[in-house]
């Protein structure tokens, strides 16, 4: 998932640092007033920004949660994150600046993730640009993608576990 706006006025990055520092992740598609229900987006996103607009929010919304999201910040560097709750809608400044109004709370690794760990079917998918919310279809993604959230997310635990000048367990 991208998450770059196709509002020429957002600047390339904006999103992406948005939802890393909120953990969300998201979509643009600024409508007034603000949705109460999915229902109520779909219909307004439909009317202003057009009906494959509205379908690419219904589809990001329908994830099921535990779904992995990727993404790249403005330097190119993946970061790998978790769908972890419901779509809702943000009409916060933050938000409606960096155009990254449809949201759903994401669980992001503390740290990108090297390129080389990146599966390719990932990166390939990036390789194609576009600015679209999208699935990788082939077979190798999901598991890599797992694996790499698992070990990616025991290494973090094991740095916060570990301070410096610790040395290890003592004895009660």
């Amino acid at each position: 998932m991208p998450m770059r706006s196709r509002r020429p006025d957002v600047p390339p990055g904006t999103g992406t640092e948005l939802a890393l520092g909120t953990r969300v992740c998201g979509m643009g598609g600024a409508i007034e007033p603000s949705p109460r229900s999915l229902e109520e987006a779909l219909d307004a996103v439909a009317a202003a920004h057009g009906e494959r607009t509205a379908a690419r929010l219904e589809r990001f919304a329908v994830v099921p949660e535990g779904s992995f999201a990727w993404t790249r910040d403005v330097d190119g560097l993946y970061w790998l994150g978790r769908v972890r709750g419901p779509w809702h809608y943000d009409s916060g400044g933050a938000a409606r600046d960096a155009d990254l109004v449809h949201v759903r709370a994401c669980d992001w690794l503390p740290e990108p993730v090297a390129e080389a760990e990146v599966p390719a079917a990932v990166r390939q998918a990036f390789a194609r640009g576009g600015l679209n919310f999208q699935r990788v279809r082939h077979p190798s993604a999901a598991p890599e993608t797992a694996s790499l959230w698992e070990v990616s997310r025991a290494t973090a635990a094991d740095r916060r576990d570990s301070r410096p000048g610790d040395d290890g367990p003592r004895a009660p």
